[in-house]
């Protein structure tokens, strides 16, 4: 899947560089306006990880418009469904035909490695509130961002956090085989055996529904923790099986399923006490800092839900274009510029890129199910089980 993602992507650069683009820096504004785009799965599968971190930049766009600035952004969102080859397509069309100078996601690993390529030549900034492969920051690229903790920084975080507050001793890891679910699995299980763990590690289809080989071995291996890589509408279905096996350690997975369709999936019941790590500060109360109170209830406000996964990142990478602007950039270049410098603090962290487009800021927060809720327990390097 990656070779063909990663062909398309070579075909789309070789057509962009044709086109309209060429080599003249990139996109720019009419002086009045310019325009930010949105990347992600918006109606597919896993559109629940996707849709607050699009309504928080939407946020974010909304209340710059609203002071009647010199140049208004406008705010283009791009459904890519999470699908690397139909990103490339999307991509093509943001940067030739609508012109972007920005580009907020795309919100998932794998389309992200797909449209790289072409962001970086059309040289257009890019800024993913959750992208979390480790590989995307080793690509040399120099318009690509992010304002989420990578992988390693993650696995770093839940290895401490299975050693200490659960003192797991025997960890199973599940992946979907898919860029991002293998890579955050692979990484923990490297984590936890140099914590020194026992770790086995099992993949399982993610168009499949009946998981009972992988259920069987996790039975057999009686581990204290089971930690899956990927997406909520695989981990729910997992998480279910597991439980009617009657398995009674500790279920966990990472950003990819922190949403609350992962206890539909696993069913009420069954999710109670699962766990989730994340780079994400989901903070509806404020416990944090005052912005995220703010946020939380101007969020609340306009959209009438909580923050959810993702929600504030996505208010935070729109925050950062808005920041270049109001500094009078409104070139693709200039603001591209601008973010090697910037420094504010956002309604979930600190933002400030390194020399990779990293966030310097490395934060793992752990949460847990709760009723039909998904709490906030703390820190990885505190956070202790309800």
């Amino acid at each position: 899947m990656m070779r063909v993602a990663g062909a398309v992507a070579m075909s789309a650069v070789l057509a962009l560089g044709a086109g309209a683009c060429g080599g003249d820096g990139g996109g720019s504004g009419d002086g009045d306006s310019i325009t930010i785009g949105f990347m992600g799965d918006l109606t597919g599968e896993n559109s629940g990880l996707v849709i607050p971190p699009k309504q928080g930049a939407e946020l974010a766009i909304e209340q710059y418009n609203a002071t009647n600035p010199e140049v208004k952004i406008n705010f283009k969102t791009y459904d890519s469904q999470g699908k690397p080859e139909q990103a490339t397509t999307l991509a093509l069309g943001a940067v030739k035909q609508d012109k972007i100078v920005g580009l907020i996601g795309p919100a998932f690993s794998g389309e992200s490695q797909s449209v790289g390529p072409i962001l970086e030549e059309a040289k257009i900034p890019s800024v993913s509130p959750s992208a979390t492969s480790i590989t995307l920051a080793e690509k040399g690229w120099e318009w690509w961002h992010r304002v989420v903790a990578d992988d390693a920084v993650q696995s770093a975080g839940v290895a401490t956090f299975l050693s200490s507050s659960l003192g797991a001793k025997k960890v199973f890891t599940v992946h979907d085989n898919q860029d991002y679910g293998k890579g955050l699995a692979d990484a923990i299980g490297s984590a936890v055996k140099a914590k020194g763990a026992t770790v086995q590690t099992d993949a399982v289809d993610d168009n499949a529904t009946d998981y009972s080989s992988t259920v069987n071995k996790i039975v057999d291996f009686k581990p204290d923790a089971v930690y899956f890589g990927g997406y909520y509408a695989v981990a729910g279905r997992l998480f279910k099986q597991l439980a009617e096996a009657g398995y009674e350690g500790k279920m966990m997975s990472g950003d990819g399923s922190l949403a609350s369709e992962l206890i539909t999936g696993t069913g009420e019941e069954n999710a109670q006490g699962a766990l989730l790590s994340c780079g994400c500060l989901i903070d509806t109360d404020g416990k944090t800092n005052a912005n995220a109170k703010k946020f939380a209830d101007d969020y609340k406000a306009k959209f009438k839900s909580e923050v959810a996964i993702y929600s504030t990142e996505g208010y935070d990478a729109a925050t950062a274009f808005i920041k270049a602007v109001q500094a009078g950039n409104t070139t693709a270049e200039e603001i591209n510029k601008f973010l090697e410098t910037v420094s504010f603090d956002g309604v979930g962290k600190p933002i400030k890129f390194d020399q990779n487009g990293e966030l310097a800021a490395q934060d793992i927060f752990i949460y847990e199910v709760q009723g039909k809720a998904i709490k906030l327990l703390g820190n990885a390097n505190e956070a202790k089980v309800s």
